[in-house]
């Protein structure tokens, strides 16, 4: 085996591979892999590797790395400066090494952001859920979980049989400073949720892109919304909250204002719309993006999108315009039906060209609409239908994610039509259902100090500031801030998706609608929260799987709901795999001191402890209808005292321009 010794890493060196971490999108685990799938793949085409061999992507930097035998490398990605022992090389064609030279990438040029490096027999790391791609924010993959350091030593497997070959000219992707992306329209568009303007606003305007991006997103500059309705009702009080869906790569995610790009290390659900998706041929474009650069987005049809699996002419990467004879005029909606018994309609949304967002009935909270995504889930699932992906429930939503040049969405949509018709009633579900019993260490200095961050860092004078749990008091019109902790606990929270917020976050809501607090998410989100806080958003509550950003209003912390070393011996973990909480699980809290979280937090991170405490269960969803039948009028009643409340927080926000902001 072949030793890589890293000289120097650069700043920001990982380990990825393509198509990276497929097939757990659904409990928050992002793909990952490289930013720019085109650049790493010919680097690995350069020096005869299969294209989901591992590699290296270095941002802003390359490192500076030496072998110990003799090997074939290469370098793609944007312009950077490249030697062997001193003397000038170049880009996008295999170079030699022989034993104990040092081949050095310097600083990426005017044009581009990421540098790939690729050498034949691939790196050889310890593969996690499938994969070798680095998660930094998530702590595995590649080397250690981490960026490269100084001084690491890599594994080189043995070089294949594959063809050594010069990528050609017209295969190079072009780099600017002012991009065009090709999008097409979909999920959340005009009239729904954005005006007429709004859309015309987004097709023609150049946005800047903004220093504050990574992997996980490209926040952009840009003019704001003038939003198709006042608010997000139960799903939060800014127009941009909807109830959670999954996210395609790709989207254009306005978190409140703020429109962001989502990256490859992105969440996979989140409660914000995303009025325009990039079609997987052009989402390597996203890796390539500086901060200073412009973007304008250009509308395409999805069936006249390039395909994603080329890496040729086909591809269209070689110019920098997108040659587009307009995109659908559909606004995102490929067709409504309606369920078996004719009771609820079904909308199928396009988000990008691979994705399916199957969506049923109004904007609303309802335990039925969950229940139809989980029967549709079920019966794609036994089927897997060849090109299918992923499948992501949210909490009135389905994603299914396909290979589009296997399954193109036409046939995707009647197979799901199909489907669709065959559906069993949804008052029939009965699911297995734990009730899984966590501390809470309510009003945590971990959550108060995450405020504290976000009021120097971001915004001092937001609503919820400088006390989540008093906001979440006076937006729903409760007496004191100790009923909101009596409710909190009191409440048993249904899992209805997991993976908001990445690893196994769930998002729940209160079995019994009088414990529904509901809240607004931060606007802008959250650039810091601690891991395993506690938050509601909308009438929404989760468990942050790890640190990160966010947007919900924090009431505690608890312990971990992914578990990185010990699942398979730590009490309440499946030894089958890291993420604690399952589909339709009723978290209730239990109350602990701040120092009684840490020392249970300590047991979990070593494998042992007995803070998660596993009940089995059945959930059937005709014996909580009843129950629902049965408390009516003082739910009723509750209910519309707290949306009283919300109307005269609005107003308050209103009037202080909270909205024009």
């Amino acid at each position: 085996m072949t030793a890589c010794e890293i000289l120097r890493a650069g700043p920001f060196t990982t380990v990825q591979d393509w198509p990276g971490r497929t097939g757990y999108w659904k409990v928050g685990v992002p793909p990952s892999g490289p930013m720019d799938d085109l650049s790493f793949r010919l680097a690995n085409q350069a020096v005869g590797n299969p294209d989901s061999a591992a590699g290296l992507e270095a941002t802003m930097a390359g490192p500076r790395l030496r072998v110990d035998e003799p090997a074939v490398v290469a370098v793609t990605g944007a312009p950077a400066s490249i030697s062997i022992d001193g003397t000038p090389a170049a880009q996008w064609v295999p170079l030699h090494l022989e034993a104990g030279q040092v081949l050095d990438i310097g600083v990426v040029g005017a044009v581009g952001m990421r540098v790939y490096v690729a050498i034949a027999g691939g790196i050889d790391v310890e593969e996690y859920l499938g994969s070798r791609s680095t998660f930094t924010m998530g702590r595995f993959g590649g080397k250690d979980g981490r960026t490269l350091a100084d001084g690491d030593s890599l594994t080189i497997g043995s070089a294949g049989s594959g063809v050594i070959t010069r990528i050609l000219t017209d295969e190079i992707p072009a780099l600017t400073n002012s991009w065009e992306l090709a999008v097409t329209v979909g999920p959340h568009s005009a009239p729904e949720f954005f005006t007429t303007a709004d859309i015309d606003d987004l097709m023609s305007t150049a946005y800047e892109v903004h220093f504050n991006s990574d992997r996980t997103g490209i926040r952009l500059i840009g003019p704001q919304p003038r939003w198709a309705r006042s608010d997000g009702g139960e799903a939060g009080l800014h127009p941009s909250n909807i109830h959670d869906n999954a996210y395609s790569v790709g989207a254009l995610d306005f978190t409140g204002d703020t429109p962001i790009l989502l990256g490859p290390d992105g969440p996979s659900l989140g409660g914000f719309v995303c009025p325009v998706t990039v079609v997987g041929a052009e989402r390597w474009k996203l890796g390539q993006l500086k901060p200073g650069d412009t973007v304008r987005f250009v509308a395409v049809r999805s069936e006249a999108a390039a395909s994603p699996s080329s890496l040729g002419r086909d591809r269209r990467a070689s110019f920098p315009h997108v040659l587009s004879t307009g995109g659908d005029a559909d606004h995102g909606i490929l067709g409504r039906t309606t369920t078996a018994d004719g009771t609820t309609e079904v909308t199928y949304r396009r988000s990008g060209d691979d994705n399916i967002l199957v969506e049923y009935g109004d904007m609303r909270l309802d335990l039925e609409l969950r229940a139809r995504v989980h029967a549709l889930s079920e019966r794609i699932a036994d089927e897997q239908p060849r090109g299918l992906i992923d499948l992501t429930p949210g909490i009135r939503s389905l994603q299914v994610k396909a290979d589009p040049d296997v399954w193109s969405q036409t046939s995707m949509l009647q197979w799901l039509s199909e489907c669709e018709a065959q559906l069993p009633p949804a008052d029939d579900l009965v699911v297995p259902s734990r009730v899984v019993d966590l501390p809470l260490s309510w009003d945590d200095p971990a959550t108060r100090e995450a405020i504290e961050r976000y009021m120097l860092g971001v915004r001092s004078d937001a609503p919820w500031c400088p006390w989540n749990i008093e906001f979440i008091r006076r937006m729903n019109g409760l007496d004191s801030v100790d009923d909101v902790h009596r409710i909190v606990f009191d409440a048993e929270y249904l899992v209805l998706g997991l993976g908001d917020v990445y690893l196994g976050a769930p998002v729940a809501v209160p079995l019994d609608p009088r414990h529904r607090l509901v809240t607004t998410k931060y606007n802008p989100a959250r650039t810091w929260t601690p891991e395993n806080a506690v938050g509601i958003g909308g009438a929404y509550l989760c468990i942050y799987g790890m640190e990160g950003p966010g947007g919900y209003q924090f009431v505690g912390r608890t312990t971990q709901v992914w578990n990185h070393r010990h699942p398979q011996t730590t009490p309440g973990f499946d030894p089958e795999h890291p993420w604690l909480l399952r589909f339709f699980d009723r978290i209730r809290w239990y109350p602990v001191s701040a120092e009684e979280l840490l020392d249970m937090r300590a047991d979990v991170a070593a494998g042992r402890g007995d803070s998660v405490r596993i009940t089995d269960g059945m959930f059937s969803l005709s014996a909580h209808q009843q129950f629902l039948d049965a408390h009516a009028d003082e739910i009723d009643a509750t209910r519309g005292a707290m949306e009283s409340a919300r109307a005269a927080e609005r107003e308050r926000w209103s009037q202080g321009g909270e909205f024009a902001a």
